[in-house]
């Protein structure tokens, strides 16, 4: 699928770093970018979001390329989607929508699912025109009709309700979830969640600590589904690590609220690895951005140790760091070739000692057995 991707410069963030990571958005959803179009507003246009010439430039690029779709590095609002649509005779696609059909395709577990789509639903249903009738197949069609509705409201009241049954399903979900967690919690087992932006290593780094078979690919959102696994760590006993989705900068609020019993591993942590690509030009904004979305879940207040990953790409040797009370602050290692992973394990048992959680059992756990999905 060939694409346009378009970017405005309002003179807010890194806007060169913004366009790459859109590129690769754009791959991961499947998309081929063949130009990028770019601009500078001081405010989005109300109709257009780019204003009329640069739109006609769009369309130039739309039909001298053949492209399929344009999409834009922004949150476009229903009404300039129409306009736009209308006016480059193209389908068009906002961030929201990029990194919605992206999680789509990236679903494994039942969970996953369901809060991927429970998030599409609550993004399309601003953007109802028609084209939700398919609905009416699963309730029996005829006689469903209520007097006076309109088929825009009967798709809107039909979208209703299968967000409401999947709001159901997650609840359930998220009891059995809480269940699981209890049961860790009365063996006082040390918990310890991954996090950090998209694409920084986490699954890799997983992989390396747990000897763990979980699917890590030089791509954004290559994790959905948190993956918990136990290891052993000498005196400081049985620890849980889990993997979780990573995070990017303006996350789709549809996706914090419903990725949030997934998010909801981390919020349950006893301490957070947040993982940082020591290699990125833009590492203190993604730390900000991984920092922005703990808080809004509420987990800004776990104990968390930064692990700077990719040292080989970046040229840096392992090391720890450590604050004036002496608690380890930083921790550099590269998850793929192993370099530095021993002085994170002594972190981790060191934090899991410090902690009021005792571990009680000291009995190893085979490494090599199977990963659990949570």
């Amino acid at each position: 699928m060939r694409a346009a991707l378009v970017g405005v410069d309002f003179g807010k963030g890194d806007f060169t770093a913004g366009l790459e990571e859109l590129s690769l958005l754009s791959k991961s959803a499947g998309a081929e970018p063949v130009v990028t179009i770019t601009g500078k507003r001081s405010s989005p246009d109300a109709a257009l979001f780019v204003g009329s010439g640069k739109a006609e430039e769009i369309a130039n690029a739309v039909t001298a390329e053949k492209l399929d779709i344009v999409i834009f590095n922004h949150a476009l609002s229903p009404a300039q989607q129409r306009n736009l649509e209308r006016n480059l005779k193209t389908r068009v696609v906002d961030r929201t929508s990029l990194i919605l059909d992206i999680f789509a395709q990236r679903a494994k577990s039942h969970e996953g699912k369901v809060q991927v789509e429970l998030a599409q639903l609550q993004h399309l249903s601003t953007r109802l025109i028609r084209g939700w009738t398919h609905l009416e197949r699963q309730k029996g069609g005829i006689g469903l009709r209520g007097p006076g509705e309109t088929q825009l409201e009967t798709d809107r009241r039909l979208l209703g309700d299968r967000v409401k049954m999947l709001r159901t399903r997650l609840d359930k979900l998220h009891r059995q979830r809480e269940t699981q967690r209890r049961a860790r919690g009365r063996n006082n087992t040390f918990s310890v969640s991954l996090v950090g932006y998209t694409n920084a290593g986490k699954s890799t780094l997983f992989n390396s600590l747990t000897k763990a078979q979980a699917y890590a690919a030089n791509q954004l959102f290559a994790t959905l589904d948190t993956t918990s696994r136990r290891i052993y760590l000498g005196e400081a006993g049985n620890v849980v690590i889990s993997d979780t989705v990573g995070f990017i900068r303006e996350l789709p609020h549809q996706l914090v609220a419903a990725f949030r019993a997934t998010l909801e591993e981390t919020i349950h942590a006893d301490l957070l690895l947040h993982v940082v690509d020591a290699a990125s030009p833009v590492r203190m904004e993604q730390i900000e951005q991984v920092n922005g979305v703990l808080a809004e879940i509420g987990a800004d207040h776990i104990p968390q140790i930064l692990v700077w990953n990719k040292i080989d790409a970046a040229g840096l040797e392992p090391a720890v760091e450590r604050d004036e009370y002496d608690k380890i602050q930083r921790v550099f290692i590269s998850a793929q070739t192993g370099a530095g992973l021993d002085l994170l394990r002594e972190a981790i048992a060191e934090h899991a000692k410090d902690s009021a959680i005792a571990p009680l059992d000291h009995v190893p756990v085979r490494e090599t057995g199977d990963v659990r999905q949570l």
